[in-house]
């Protein structure tokens, strides 16, 4: 491969990676059909190429169709809860970030929600909102016509809106009560503030604070991936959170011996959202993601399957270490 053909392929790769991710959920599975597309471009008959992006774009995005496919047979046996694999505020992956709607389109939230929806309308949603193809650019990734495209993001779209207004999930067949629709934006010093008193009132037990914080309709989910003992289904509503909540954070003898020593509480962003990333000796152990909706918290996420921190904990790593808010046990 030529200077320049190598150097075709890297000005695009935080672009494909983006969209992979945003596709797959899961940072190691983009990187890997990251991985192939280079492979696909080392083998293919480059001269004949005219247009390199459109073509490792489209290279990409058949490849990210195929693991969907397979992702949804493997999720079914899934241990427990899937959630989409969080990644920290400055990482390259989570792509364009000028527009609330993109923003909004790589919250831990729109991931889950994009699992409830067909491979196809998928990528035509993601390349779309997250990304501003055009209609006909679109087509030509997914070689199919303008007008099927605009169908499937019309379908695409409508899948994804009466997700948000029943508050379904992947995986969930019952509408729950208290969804609000779209978030109202949150003023970042608001977010950091309400964050803050989230910890404080879930450390200290103050169930009455954590209620006030709680949006009415919350729900909690958590991802332990059969390695770490977290919660095999969501609980919805603000009591049965709160209490949910005050009792992760009780410290008990057996959680002392599962995490191996005491565990810090720093505040970060993954996904656009808050988080406290839970560590053991510096090393990330999990992540409490919330989801603000205004000044209530909406969704509370809990990130803990090790497969899905290895990206965030390499991050982690290069970053200079800033001392927590709180330890635990």
């Amino acid at each position: 491969m030529s200077e320049q053909d190598l150097e075709a392929f890297e000005a695009i790769r935080p672009r494909l990676g983006a969209i992979a991710y945003r596709l797959l959920g899961s940072a190691s599975e983009a990187e890997d059909v990251v991985q192939e597309t280079f492979l696909r471009w080392d083998a293919a008959h480059r001269r004949a190429i005219g247009n390199p992006p459109a073509w490792l774009t489209r290279v990409l995005t058949n490849l990210c169709l195929t693991q969907l496919s397979s992702a949804r047979a493997r999720r079914e046996t899934y241990v427990g809860q899937w959630l989409p694999e969080p990644l920290l505020d400055d990482d390259p992956m989570l792509g364009p970030a000028e527009t609330l709607e993109q923003r909004e389109a790589v919250s831990l939230a729109v991931l889950g929600m994009l699992e409830t929806l067909p491979p196809q309308e998928r990528a035509v949603l993601v390349l779309r909102e997250a990304f501003t193809y055009s209609h006909a650019r679109i087509a030509e990734i997914l070689e199919t016509t303008e007008a099927g495209r605009q169908q499937a993001l019309a379908r695409a779209r409508r899948r994804l809106e009466a997700a948000r207004e029943e508050g379904r999930w992947a995986g969930e067949d019952q509408p729950r009560e208290g969804w609000v629709g779209r978030r109202q934006p949150v003023d970042p010093d608001r977010s950091l503030a309400v964050t803050q008193a989230f910890l404080e009132a879930a450390v200290g037990g103050d169930l009455h604070r954590l209620l006030e914080l709680l949006d009415e309709g919350v729900t909690s989910r958590a991802d332990g991936g059969g390695a770490l003992p977290a919660a095999r289904r969501p609980v919805f509503g603000s009591r049965s959170v709160a209490a949910y909540l005050r009792g992760i954070f009780r410290p008990t003898a057996e959680k002392a011996r599962v995490t191996g020593g005491p565990v810090d509480l720093h505040l970060v962003e993954v996904n656009r959202d808050p988080a406290l990333l839970i560590t053991v000796d510096g090393h990330p152990l999990g992540v409490i993601a919330l989801v603000l909706d205004g000044e209530l918290i909406r969704e509370v996420r809990i990130q803990l399957a090790p497969a899905k921190l290895a990206r965030l904990r390499e991050e982690w790593a290069r970053r200079t270490p800033t001392p927590p808010l709180t330890r635990l046990w």
